[in-house]
């Protein structure tokens, strides 16, 4: 989509839809990007939108080099106060325009369960194996409570969490196991994305 100052062309804005409609379906993301709220309608999303996006996009690569950085992400100050935002910027740094509205895209209240669930997975999967082990999830769980609960603590509600589901301490859990531990639990994940 060549560099991050310049303007987008028609061809841009097909190709944005096209990799919306073939990655995310039909959903909505929310997104404050301007000085009111925006419904973004991925699948059915109109050039006004696509170039409203790529405007916010651009303010957060400052450098205009077609992608974002791990330190403009970290410019957003909800993301850089997110306990978990040095997990997320593994996923993130580089993003260019289409992965950044893809990335998004599992925020949406619209997005669909395997969505949320493939992000909260590659969060957790931290050494990405496609495993997600019981130190694994300890380490979300550290990031998430800080000094608030003992490393005692979090292991104990996290084998009683793991023994409900049918797990033990020595399991690893795929993408599968995900789906069936969060998969009927209505996820809600939803993000603002504030303008300065």
């Amino acid at each position: 989509m060549g560099s991050a100052s310049s303007m987008l062309t028609q061809y841009d804005i097909e190709e944005v839809q096209e990799h919306c409609d073939h990655l995310c379906g039909n959903f909505v993301l929310s997104c404050y990007l301007f000085p009111r709220w925006m419904t973004w309608g991925f699948g059915s999303v109109s050039q006004q939108e696509i170039v409203s996006l790529y405007e916010r996009f651009c303010q957060l690569d400052r450098n205009a080099k077609g992608f974002i950085s791990a330190d403009e992400f970290l410019s957003v100050p909800e993301f850089a106060m997110n306990p978990l935002s040095q997990r997320l910027l593994k996923m993130v740094d580089g993003l260019n325009f289409k992965d950044f509205v893809a990335f998004l895209s599992a925020f949406s209240s619209k997005a669909s369960a395997q969505q949320k669930i493939e992000l909260i997975f590659k969060v957790y999967d931290s050494d990405c194996n496609g495993k997600v082990s019981f130190n694994d999830i300890m380490e979300v769980l550290r990031d998430l409570s800080g000094p608030f609960m003992s490393n005692d603590q979090r292991e104990q509600v996290l084998v009683q969490v793991l023994k409900e589901a049918g797990y033990t301490k020595e399991s690893y859990l795929s993408i599968d196991d995900f789906f069936k531990v969060f998969g009927s639990c209505g996820l809600k994940m939803e993000v603002e994305v504030p303008v300065d």
